[in-house]
């Protein structure tokens, strides 16, 4: 499920995003930026897993432990918020990659692009609701059949590699600014190549052994963090920044195209398809997951914890596949529909990320934290590295994508007093209604400042 849900659209993207904003100096600090702040995130997820393994999907019921019903709920909403969105890349570079032959799809952004999307989408819905075991199953194989292709683009690609190329390529181009701002415009691509590092956490009720949970986070990541390095390292050997940075998506296969003639595209294009499908197979199955067990817990409507004998939990389900179709009908209206999905899926899945993280650290200050005090200060210091690199990555993020984040957010608090008016409760404690006020504002400024073209999709 780790390596299922991480390898999907976004390593095939990777060349042309990172050419946009820095060269090879800036690329080696940003993976080592984020391989190291996703090692502190993975190790939380499996410190959490052993030393509270009565809480199950993981994301959302960490932030509920730590901070409270109605930050869980925003956890739990926006992790699935971000899964959804995230299903939107899959479909817009599927389109994009048939769209060089048929250019009636664009770049995966047309009307027709869309409209075929929206078939499959619902196609892969009729599919998940006969079963989760047989889509897990098919998970399986498409996990090993996608990784062949990225790893012989890897192989090619070092093959080939030109060192004065490479060279030229250093320090970055003409277009590109800072050091630290080349590093910054490169975060939220991999915490979006990133996402996924907490599937086993999010399954978690389905493990035989705890202990599995957190060993299948730390080697699932690390395996494709040495895929996802190497893939942008050896692209700018190759060819020139500048021309990686205006290839088509998926740039990947035009960089190997740009080596081995047009079957190079052609074989990383199947492959991206076989990749992109089986990951939006696991992120559904998870997105619903995440929902259903919020439902159990009574933090989302009672409708949406309804499953089938066969354990597939239909409305969370339906609910996921919608609102994956309405971001999909938004992109018509975005100016590049896979950079503003793959960035929006990055921004909403921050909160959750940040709130599990800061858990972690509220749970090992105690000296009498759950799991005894073996392992409790290098834990701590992994949470706290942790929680520090995901604040970092808000600011990196920048106001455009939390403002458009408010905006999905705050109606999200419909779910929460539905939920809360069938238990019969009140909709919000005091605490919680200044929280409600303040995703509010934040929503009403996301608004105006699309409204003025202060901010633009």
């Amino acid at each position: 499920m780790v390596v299922g849900s991480m390898v999907g659209a976004g390593v095939f993207s990777l060349p042309r995003r990172f050419a946009q904003e820095t060269g090879v100096a800036g690329a080696l600090i940003a993976w080592a930026v984020a391989g190291a702040g996703m090692l502190m995130l993975a190790f939380v997820f499996q410190l959490l897993a052993v030393r509270r393994p009565d809480l199950d999907a993981g994301v959302y019921a960490y932030a509920k432990a730590g901070f409270g019903e109605y930050p869980g709920f925003f956890s739990a909403f926006g992790y699935w918020a971000s899964a959804c969105v995230g299903n939107v890349t899959y479909w817009v570079l599927i389109m994009s990659t048939v769209g060089a032959l048929a250019p009636a799809l664009g770049d995966g952004d047309t009307v027709l692009a869309v409209a075929l999307s929206s078939v499959g989408l619902w196609a892969f819905f009729l599919l998940i609701r006969r079963g989760v075991k047989e889509a897990a199953a098919i998970n399986k194989i498409v996990t090993v059949a996608k990784i062949v292709p990225i790893l012989f683009f890897i192989v090619l690609a070092l093959f080939y590699l030109d060192p004065s190329v490479f060279a030229d390529n250093f320090g970055g181009a003409d277009y590109a600014g800072s050091l630290f701002d080349q590093v910054r415009g490169t975060m939220l691509a991999t915490v979006f190549v990133f996402l996924g590092v907490e599937g086993a956490s999010v399954y978690s009720r389905h493990a035989r052994r705890r202990e599995d949970v957190g060993r299948a986070t730390v080697l699932g990541f690390l395996s494709v963090f040495s895929v996802f390095a190497s893939v942008t390292i050896v692209s700018y050997g190759i060819m020139p920044m500048g021309e990686i940075a205006e290839l088509r998506q998926p740039s990947m296969a035009g960089v190997l195209e740009h080596e081995v003639g047009t079957w190079g595209r052609v074989f990383i294009s199947v492959g991206l398809i076989v990749s992109v499908l089986g990951a939006y197979l696991a992120w559904t199955l998870m997105a619903a997951e995440v929902l259903y067990v919020a439902a159990q817990d009574d933090d989302m409507p009672r409708f949406l914890g309804r499953s089938t004998d066969q354990d597939v939990p239909v409305p969370a389900l339906v609910a996921t596949t919608l609102l994956t179709q309405v971001v999909l009908i938004a992109t018509l209206f975005s100016d590049d529909a896979f950079n503003f999905a793959l960035d929006l899926t990055s921004a909403l899945s921050l909160i959750p990320f940040l709130l599990a993280a800061a858990y972690a650290v509220k749970l090992l200050v105690p000296r009498d934290a759950p799991g005894g005090r073996s392992g409790r200060s290098r834990d701590l210091t992994y949470a706290v590295l942790a929680t520090v690199y995901t604040a970092f990555l808000l600011y990196a993020a920048g106001l455009k994508y939390v403002l458009v984040s408010f905006i999905i957010y705050a109606p999200a608090t419909v779910l929460f007093a539905m939920a809360r008016r069938e238990q019969g409760r009140r909709v919000f404690s005091r605490a919680e209604l200044g929280l409600f006020v303040f995703s509010l504002a934040g929503a009403v400024a996301g608004v105006a400042a699309l409204a003025t073209g202060a901010v633009s999709i």
